[in-house]
């Protein structure tokens, strides 16, 4: 899996389709863009085309000019600035403009952009498709920039939603909500306006023993005319990779936060061993509880800080997030998952003193819209010694194998916000912290000390003198000197856990589950945590 530079946005690829159904007699734009001949289009026709990709053998995708366009490294293609008076949409319908990205060496393949005459009403409905024709005189560059020395037809690389022309928030030219560039990447802004976290249209093989990681690129974009008033822009995408190819329907409403309502139809040309769907990645380096020694001087570094479950079983898991010394990857078993997310709950400045403000990085959660059976959510973590790189992966793998020449209809929801989309009235887990096993008078040779701090929910509500029950399970292992107490800084509602793990022999992670309950009352969410023996 390769790693995304979170200082320079998402460094991966886009790509060209060639199809003989695209041609390029332009037309005129008002905001002085070129469109290409009308074709028809449809989402059933796209889909249809999804299918007939998937039928052929792959054909990996040319770059025009590839010499010219590996020498737009990060330096040279941020000072190259999409023309924001050409971006589609700028004079209307609707509220939000679509400015496009310049090829460069991170994201080569020229995507195809498409702007439909109407919004399609059913999967039936046809309207026109005009190709919008890069022109490299719609981008402000200088004039040493390689990119003035791009002779041949281009494409974009991706595309970006501006904020609304009408609203009396950011100004719409300098500011966007969401964004695709690079493979199947996109991404969105929570309503903290930062981006942090990423979504993939799909993950195949990730981090997968004897498996190559494919990364299929989305070639083309169809842009939907906005509705007057609206808050919804509606983007079509075609998908094609060595093992799979797809269509999906974009449904991205700009609200507190952002959400994404995504149908996707893929079908599979070749089998897949690790079929990853509606993935997401992010960047998790360190917190307080692993920390080493003057690795860094900030407290934290992370876009998210844990992995959170709603099981179809109607349980609530809080899965801290790990940095390991290799690769892990954890498998979390369920039936028609309620949702799940990487979260970022560290929410205060002074919990990561840095200027690039990690705690406004949006969490992501996903919320299945149709049943998705049997399968894993399937956790990645690698090692990183930088924040300069993804390295967190979390997705959903059905349990039946990925077959070439199947189909798969697939429909959910993304949540970009600061926290989970669905409250409830559990405790959550706030804090975990390590140490040395045993006090200092009575230290346990080989042990470990955990504090597990939950908040809220009918923790504010215990009788007085009552503390709830913590129920510790570990996958091996013994616990010892267990204890629940209030926190003792006099917040309420606001309780701990400490506990020992002890007689842990070899180097074999250890999976600890815990969870408060006060007789048959579960009172929080379920802390899991994945311990590597040190």
């Amino acid at each position: 899996m390769p790693f995304l530079n979170r200082r320079h946005f998402m460094g991966t690829l886009g790509t060209l389709l060639a199809s003989p159904l695209f041609t390029h007699l332009a037309q005129a734009e008002s905001n002085d863009l070129n469109l290409g001949q009308g074709t028809t289009f449809s989402w059933e026709g796209l889909c249809a085309e999804a299918k007939k990709q998937a039928q052929k053998p792959y054909a990996s995708p040319l770059s025009p000019d590839a010499a010219i366009v590996d020498r737009i490294d990060w330096d040279a293609h941020g000072q190259i600035h999409f023309k924001m008076d050409h971006a589609l949409f700028s004079d209307g319908p609707g509220d939000y403009a679509i400015a496009f990205f310049h090829p460069g060496k991170f994201f080569p393949f020229p995507v195809k952009m498409y702007r439909l005459d109407q919004p399609l009403e059913n999967e039936r409905t046809h309207t026109e498709a005009r190709e919008v024709l890069f022109d490299k005189h719609l981008f402000d560059m200088p004039e040493h920039s390689p990119a003035q020395e791009l002779s041949h037809p281009a494409g974009f690389a991706g595309f970006r939603i501006q904020e609304s022309r009408s609203g009396s928030g950011p100004d719409w030219h300098n500011n966007d909500w969401a964004a695709f560039l690079g493979a199947s990447y996109f991404r969105a802004i929570g309503d903290e306006y930062q981006y942090g976290i990423s979504a993939r249209g799909v993950s195949v093989n990730t981090a997968t023993r004897d498996q190559k990681e494919e990364f299929p690129l989305f070639t083309h974009f169809y842009f939907a005319p906005p509705q007057p008033g609206s808050r919804e822009v509606s983007v079509y995408a075609l998908l094609d990779g060595p093992s799979l190819s797809g269509a999906y329907h974009f449904i991205l409403t700009r609200d507190k936060g952002v959400l994404m309502d995504i149908q996707a139809e893929l079908f599979l040309r070749r089998d897949i061993a690790q079929f990853g769907l509606a993935p997401m990645t992010s960047m998790y380096w360190f917190a307080d509880k692993d920390k080493a020694f003057q690795v860094d001087w900030r407290p934290q570094v992370h876009d998210s800080d844990g992995l959170s479950l709603w099981t179809g079983a109607n349980e609530h898991v809080w899965r801290p997030l790990i940095n390991p010394s290799g690769i892990e990857v954890s498998y979390f078993s369920d039936e028609n998952p309620k949702g799940f997310g990487l979260i970022q709950r560290e929410r205060h400045f002074d919990q990561y003193l840095d200027a690039v403000h990690y705690e406004r990085r949006p969490s992501l959660w996903i919320e299945p819209l149709n049943s998705w059976g049997k399968g894993t959510v399937r956790l990645v973590e690698l090692h990183t010694t930088e924040e300069l790189y993804d390295n967190v992966v979390a997705m959903w793998v059905p349990a039946a194998p990925a077959r070439a020449g199947s189909q798969h209809s697939l429909r959910y929801r993304l949540y970009w916000q600061a926290d989970e989309p669905f409250a409830t009235s559990l405790a959550r887990c706030v804090g975990t912290g390590i140490g040395r096993g045993g006090e200092p008078a009575h230290r346990l040779s080989g042990a470990h000390k955990f504090e597990v701090v939950f908040q809220g929910g009918e923790l504010f509500h215990l009788p007085s003198g009552s503390a709830p029950e913590a129920v510790i399970t570990p996958s091996r292992g013994r616990i010892l000197n267990a204890a629940t107490e209030p926190v003792p800084n006099g917040q309420p509602g606001l309780w701990r856990t400490l506990f020992d793990l002890a007689e842990v022999t070899g180097n074999d992670p250890v999976d600890i589950r815990l969870y408060l309950r006060r007789g048959n009352d579960t009172l929080s969410e379920t802390w899991l945590y994945h311990y590597l023996p040190t």
